[in-house]
């Protein structure tokens, strides 16, 4: 073995030696280790021991702490409510010491834009204190119950002593007293209560000042007559604002206070009533007293002259009413109360002011519709239709909605008796003019009066003014007979019919009055009178070119023309035959003078006969007619008597005679002729034997009927009665 080999063996013993002391300090390094921890391990179960020993007896006072914090949360959530409701309570009586305060200075206040403006304030305040009363009262109930229990829960557990038991209880009886008198007085009796009635009072001033002013302007410093057309003519330009912003905004917000307060009613009809006296003293103003009379025996016994005027006012009225007096009052009734419930209740409070008044309108026009049917009712009849038709779509959009759906029901039913009624009175004036058959005719010939009506009656109704008013009452009775789905005829067909059978009936009636004359010569001046009447009133007229000018002249002008020829036939003929001069052709000469001085003086007294019957029974009204049948007569017979004058003048006393001159001269005088009188533009009437070729006519008159634009003015006016 080397030496190096030796050297390494004691270096390994070496550290196997150190290794082994290290084990042996580990060893007992770990045994002390031991020994320690076990006398740890001692302490510690001693102070476990102690711990339990601690831990159960603190556990009560740990179960008494848990009870404290649950007790304390219970009563704090007890208290909360009551100390919210303290909040409340103070804060009412802030309001209303600020409600009195505005009260005074309301009452005190003299300018009106100053006093509005006070007043939103205070209805800002009556809505504040409401809030705040309202919330006392929410608040009351949970307050008494959060009490009520904390009261139960320490009365059971005995939480706490007795005396703090007590004080609660006392506290809880305390508000539940107050929570049954003080809320409900504060709500009904107290100051918001007063308020409320202060509000309603406002409210109704303030609509009430609220006056339709503008459309009556017109009516100071005029007359009495002018007054009811310077209402419509200024009623064009009128404002639908009744109030100012400022006042709408006032009463929208009392009207929603008034209904938040359970005021609803008490808001509704306060304005309703306002509103309603508001609108009808504005149509009062006009002074409408014809509205007072509406039955049947009351309008049938009224004078056709004020009855005239009532309808005019009657058309007036109805059209300021609808355009104007109620446009006003739905703007302000949608303003007002447009914001409560959702806007459903204002139209039925708009259709509440309405109803009445319509009612009135409504009322007297059915009673006119339904009134006896005389002619010169007509006129205004269709005036009452035509102001309806032009309504019609302003109403419509007034009164639209379920709410003036009975309105809208009635103005129909209106229209319907209006066309009803027009077109009875139109049929019947047919049958008048029938049963006047039986009446005698005039005892002079002259045109009759039922006649003159008639005729101008029909000229009038076809003027501009009446022409398609009437068609389209005709047309729609025909539908209502026909159905809707029947063949409809023209307008032309359709008047020309309707007056065809009215001018036939005239034409019936003439004929049959004729016959009832004794007097051979009366019934052809009768029948030559009224029938250039008819032709000369009619042409160049609406009337004439709906009839035609053939028929026209067909039927009255050639009739006419054949009457004055048997006028003359009748009348002069055997005047002129007297002097005829084949007789003095069979006689000697010795009966000739007296057969010459016979015939004049039957020519004489014949023609003394027929003047003074002229004069006295034989009436020629129209002037240009006389002129004519003055000249064809002075053909006829002065030139006669001349030429028998002339040629037996020597067996005649010609002194003992009238001259020719003087026979020109009586019927002159008889037919009532003045040498200025003779018209330019007459239309020539010629009897058979001297009738003209050529039937050149020029209108006799100049007669258009025209619509007056004075409402007071008769219709009828043109009517030849």
């Amino acid at each position: 073995m080397s030496m190096e080999e030796l050297k390494q063996d004691d270096q390994i013993i070496s550290k196997l030696k150190q290794t082994c002391s290290d084990l042996n300090n580990l060893l007992q390094l770990s045994f002390n280790v031991e020994t320690s921890l076990s006398e740890i391990e001692d302490k510690f179960n001693v102070m476990q021991e102690n711990l339990s020993i601690a831990s159960r007896r603190i556990a009560p006072l740990q179960s008494l702490s848990i009870a404290n914090k649950a007790l304390d949360t219970k009563i704090n959530r007890a208290i909360s409510p009551a100390l919210s409701l303290l909040e409340s309570f103070k804060l009412s009586e802030s309001l209303q010491r600020k409600l009195l305060e505005l009260s005074s200075k309301l009452a005190n206040e003299k300018s009106f834009n100053k006093r509005v403006e006070k007043l939103i304030k205070y209805v800002d305040t009556v809505d504040d204190l409401n809030e705040a009363v309202n919330s006392i009262s929410r608040e009351c109930e949970p307050a008494i119950q959060k009490l009520q229990e904390v009261v139960e829960f320490l009365s059971r557990t005995k939480a706490t002593d007795q005396f703090r038991t007590h004080r609660l209880r006392e506290t809880l009886i305390t508000l539940k007293a107050l929570c049954e008198t003080e809320v409900d007085a504060m709500r009904f009796d107290g100051l918001l209560d007063d308020a409320l009635l202060n509000l309603q009072d406002e409210y109704e001033s303030l609509l009430n000042k609220m006056r339709q002013r503008n459309f009556f302007e017109a009516k100071s410093d005029r007359d009495d007559d002018d007054d009811h057309d310077d209402v419509v003519a200024a009623a064009d330009t009128v404002s639908t604002d009744l109030g100012s912003e400022l006042e709408v905004e006032v009463l929208t917000r009392i009207s929603e206070t008034l209904a938040a307060n359970d005021c609803l009613d008490i808001c509704i009809d306060i304005f309703v009533k306002v509103r309603y006296k508001r609108a009808a003293k504005a149509l009062m103003r006009l002074n409408p007293e014809y509205l007072k009379t509406y039955s049947l025996e009351e309008i049938d016994e009224m004078e056709w002259a004020s009855l005239e005027t009532a309808i005019s006012l009657w058309i007036q009225h109805f059209e300021l009413a609808i355009k104007n007096v109620f446009v006003s009052e739905k703007k302000l009734c949608c303003q007002v109360l447009g914001t409560i419930m959702d806007g459903v209740i204002w139209p039925e409070c708009f259709v509440k002011i309405a109803d009445k008044i319509m009612a009135v309108f409504f009322r007297f026009g059915e009673g006119v519709a339904r009134s006896k049917k005389e002619p010169q009712k007509l006129f205004k009849l269709l005036d009452m239709f035509e102001s309806l038709e032009k309504l019609k779509p302003e109403f419509s959009e007034i009164f639209a909605g379920e709410a003036g759906a009975d309105i809208c029901s009635r103005f129909r039913e209106l229209e319907k008796l209006l066309v009803h009624s027009s077109t009875k009175v139109f049929f019947e004036l047919g049958l008048q003019i029938e049963a006047n058959q039986d009446v005698l005719p005039p005892q002079d010939g002259s045109v009759p009066k039922l006649v003159r009506y008639a005729i101008n009656y029909l000229k009038y109704l076809l003027t501009d003014a009446y022409s398609a008013t009437m068609i389209r009452v005709l047309r729609t009775e025909q539908i209502w007979k026909a159905g809707v789905l029947s063949t409809p005829e023209t307008d032309e067909n359709l008047l020309k019919d309707a007056m065809f059978n009215i001018v036939d009936a005239i034409r019936r009636n003439v004929e049959s009055k004729k016959l009832r004359y004794k007097d051979k010569v009366l019934p052809h001046v009768f029948v030559m009178n009224t029938y250039w009447y008819i032709y000369m009133r009619t042409r160049s007229t609406e009337l004439g070119k709906l009839m035609g000018d053939q028929y026209m002249k067909k039927t009255y002008k050639i009739v006419a023309e054949e009457s004055a020829y048997s006028y003359q036939k009748q009348a002069w003929g055997p005047l002129v035959r007297m002097l005829d001069k084949e007789e003095l052709k069979r006689v000697d000469k010795d009966g000739l003078t007296a057969m010459i001085r016979g015939k004049m003086d039957a020519f004489t007294k014949g023609f003394d006969d027929i003047t003074q019957r002229h004069k006295s029974f034989y009436h020629i009204p129209d002037a240009d007619l006389r002129e004519q049948m003055r000249e064809s007569t002075m053909k006829l017979v002065v030139p006669a008597y001349t030429e028998f004058l002339n040629n037996f003048a020597s067996s005649l006393h010609v002194k003992s005679y009238p001259s020719p001159e003087y026979i020109e001269d009586t019927l002159n005088q008889m037919f009532e002729v003045v040498d200025n009188h003779k018209s330019s533009g007459k239309s020539s009437l010629r009897p058979r034997q001297m009738r003209d070729p050529s039937d050149g006519s020029k209108s006799l008159s100049g007669e258009q009927s025209r619509r007056s634009k004075d409402f007071r003015r008769s219709k009828t006016s043109a009517i030849d009665t």
